[in-house]
């Protein structure tokens, strides 16, 4: 059995918690969430300010799925509450980042710029042109969209070039030495 799993998540007073049957909708300050589980495979209530998920068998899928799910409604809380955010740092001669409207447009050392479209519910800042903060209530969407930014140019380990999301390590490399 998850140990994970058997915990209750904790409801603050500012969050709205509705499940109907599979489908749980949580909604607070920073935006408002939804997310659908199996009901063949866990059973979600709420009682005195906290969610509990359970499985509804037990089969080993059920038992594997119900500390993910509790999981997920933990993220989801704490996202509708305080929010999610991640910091990316972006590290070479000429290479910037620059926001026009819903568009990300990133100058990372190619012949072209490469344009992302900012999700329905992600807020992007830049505190200068080499940082951009991308913040929003859904962990998974705030995440995603944050590795799609790294990938246009990952931090390369000669010259630490790229982009890296703060609190990651690269390895720096020494490269060849003179015979």
């Amino acid at each position: 059995m998850s140990r994970i799993g058997k915990l209750p998540v904790a409801v603050p007073d500012k969050v709205k918690v509705a499940i109907d049957g599979g489908t749980i909708r949580v909604e607070g300050p920073v935006g408002k969430l939804e997310k659908t589980f199996d009901p063949k495979v866990v059973t979600l209530s709420e009682e005195g300010g906290s969610v509990t998920v359970k499985p509804v068998d037990d089969s080993r899928h059920a038992r594997a799925m119900y500390g993910t799910a509790r999981s997920i409604i933990a993220g989801m809380v704490e996202g509708a509450s305080k929010g999610f955010e991640k910091n990316l740092t972006i590290s070479g001669v000429g290479f910037r980042a620059i926001l026009k409207g819903q568009v990300l447009e990133l100058n990372v050392g190619y012949s072209h710029i490469i344009e992302h479209d900012i999700p329905q519910g992600i807020t992007v800042t830049l505190a200068d042109p080499t940082k951009v903060k991308v913040q929003g209530a859904d962990k998974q969407v705030v995440g995603h969209f944050a590795a799609l930014v790294k990938s246009a140019k990952p931090m390369e380990p000669y010259k630490g070039k790229g982009i890296t999301i703060d609190g990651e390590y690269v390895r720096r490399k020494e490269g060849k030495k003179a015979g």
